[in-house]
């Protein structure tokens, strides 16, 4: 319950929490957390830092984390997350339910499952429901669906949010330049895109942010000269309007 809540917490609560654990305590949380948020974390931390913490995870964690900082910022293999349930085309219904539910408690969500071949080339999708209808004997190949939407690791994080947006889906697959499947980007995270993204936007069109610089981060002075000649343009405009007014 408290990896959950943390992983929730917004970026500079987290930082100031980690500041004050124990280093146990670092260690236990860091290893829980979910890769994507993970990796979301360590992007808002100094570099020494990371350097610092990344060998305090277990190897598998360390690895599917080092994955994702490995992409470039605001792609879709960098917010990715590696926890998802993949099945060979050669499965029968019944066998990809037993897999399922070995692997649902690792997982992130089970409810699209994403068939490959040998090569783990993604070949298509299922969802839980088409799954758990379908006869126990019949192969993946025949139930799935062969017109897959998909993203690949380098596709820009706003154009994750449309294709998600566009076509309704709870998470959509990542594949690599192969298409080779490698993770998956979830509506939750898509969310959190979009309300930055959005925010940024109206920063930018109101001039309070420029680049990477938050408007409030700004101290006085920065922010009056970002403002500045946005006000002498209202402040022009409205003495010219006023003056056509007033001969009327």
């Amino acid at each position: 319950l408290a990896i959950r809540v943390y992983e929730h917490l917004d970026i500079e609560l987290q930082q100031t929490l980690l500041r004050e654990f124990r280093s146990q305590e670092i260690q236990d949380i860091l290893d829980k957390m979910s890769p994507d948020d993970r990796a979301r974390l360590f992007d808002e931390l100094p570099a020494k830092v990371v350097a610092e913490l990344l060998p305090q995870l277990s190897p598998e964690e360390r690895e599917a984390t080092a994955l994702l900082l490995g992409y470039a910022p605001n792609t879709a293999g960098r917010i990715m997350t590696p926890e998802y349930i993949s099945l060979r085309e050669n499965l029968t219904a019944a066998e990809a339910l037993e897999r399922v539910r070995l692997l649902a408690r690792e997982t992130e969500t089970i409810y699209y499952l994403y068939v490959t071949d040998q090569e783990r080339h993604l070949t298509g999708t299922l969802s839980l429901r088409e799954l758990v209808m379908a006869d126990p004997a019949q192969g993946l190949s025949e139930v799935m669906n062969q017109e897959v939407v998909f993203v690949d690791t380098h596709t820009d994080q706003e154009e994750v949010a449309r294709v998600i947006q566009r076509y309704d889906l709870l998470a959509v697959p990542v594949v690599d330049r192969e298409r080779r499947l490698v993770g998956i980007v979830t509506v939750d995270d898509v969310l959190d895109i979009l309300e930055q993204e959005t925010t940024e936007d109206i920063y930018s069109l109101g001039g309070l942010q420029s680049g990477e610089n938050d408007y409030f981060d700004l101290n006085f002075w920065q922010a009056a000269r970002k403002r500045v000649v946005w006000l002498l343009i209202l402040l022009f405009t409205n003495t010219f309007t006023s003056t056509i007014i007033a001969r009327q």
